[in-house]
């Protein structure tokens, strides 16, 4: 079967975990189809990138240029969209993040791939590929056949499959950029940091997530009690952000952060997939949750099915003690 081909995601000269998380589930699937898998780097003065990304493929395509310094989907575009033809690989698959959809659905169009996003799950079925996707808020799942094709092409969900070590060494191919300036109508402007808050939930060992079943804003007090007991932070789930009880940069899921402690306490959190998303990897998840069909639980390393309210000054009344 034809190589399988993923493009790094990296930003200010730093790769994105998602790369990492592409690139484990790209060697196993390889494995499974007696395939290589290919590693695209775009970028300008990237030789420690390089030799970090190496380690993770068994083939590396880099193509360094000015053109490629700050990230423009159309400028990856059209230099993607050369690799690819020149390539032929049987499945290219690019994280399901605001990178990779910004460029990958109108590249497939333009190549005329199959192509489907967000997928959590990727088989090789009767040489075509079929893929999971959720729907329904993460309640179901669909299985789903790609059109036939030599070709196929995916974005992947973040935390899908858990980074691990490659072990390899690729050989490192250097391509001529396909372009030398970006397009008149559209070119990068600036990069702006978001502002950090107070707390920096990724860098927490301990992260305390809640949700709607803390009921309301004065109950945060009794959770940061407990947090500051066991040594955590506080983060929370997107209706929390909603309601603005905490900020944006405490949001752990798909559309916030991605945290990866070596506990995390979910606390009246049902476990939509957007918040799994954002979570799953961690070390020990713990949840407490009144609903024993809560969503959450199909993650946990530990559950307990109790009213909240009881279970956290119990629980924190205990941890004070060990500690004494």
């Amino acid at each position: 079967m034809a190589d399988i081909l993923t493009v790094v995601e990296h930003r200010q000269g730093v790769v994105r975990d998602i790369t990492y998380e592409l690139m484990t589930f790209g060697r196993k699937l390889a494995e499974k189809t007696n395939a290589k898998l290919i590693g695209v780097l775009l970028g300008h003065n990237t030789d420690d990138l390089q030799e970090d990304i190496k380690k993770h493929v068994h083939r590396l395509v880099v193509a360094d240029h000015e053109v490629f310094k700050d990230f423009n989907g159309d400028v990856y575009q059209e230099a993607i969209s050369a690799v690819v033809k020149k390539e032929s690989p049987f499945l290219t698959i690019i994280g399901n993040t605001a990178f990779g959809i910004d460029f990958c659905p109108s590249l497939a169009t333009q190549l005329g791939i199959p192509f489907t996003t967000d997928c959590i799950g990727v088989e090789v079925v009767d040489g075509g590929i079929r893929v999971t996707r959720q729907l329904y808020d993460g309640k179901m799942d669909a299985h789903l056949r790609l059109a036939q094709g030599p070709h196929y092409m995916l974005t992947l969900r973040s935390g899908t499959c858990p980074a691990e070590d490659g072990g390899l060494s690729a050989e490192i191919e250097k391509i001529d950029a396909p372009l030398t300036s970006q397009p008149e109508y559209r070119r990068f402007i600036e990069y702006v940091e978001a502002a950090v808050g107070d707390v920096d939930i990724t860098k927490a060992d301990v992260v305390v997530g809640i949700g709607r079943g803390i009921k309301e804003q004065a109950n945060l007090s009794m959770v940061e009690d407990f947090a500051s007991a066991v040594g955590g932070v506080v983060a929370c789930s997107r209706p929390i952000v909603d309601a603005n009880w905490l900020p944006k940069d405490r949001q752990v899921g798909s559309s916030g952060k991605t945290v990866k402690p070596k506990l995390y306490i979910a606390i009246g959190i049902s476990g939509a997939f957007q918040h799994i998303a954002g979570m799953k990897n961690s070390d020990t998840i713990i949840a407490i949750n009144k609903d024993p069909n809560a969503p959450i639980f199909n993650e946990a390393d530990y559950g307990i099915v109790d009213d909240l309210f009881k279970v956290l000054p119990v629980l924190k009344s205990k941890i004070l003690e060990v500690k004494k």
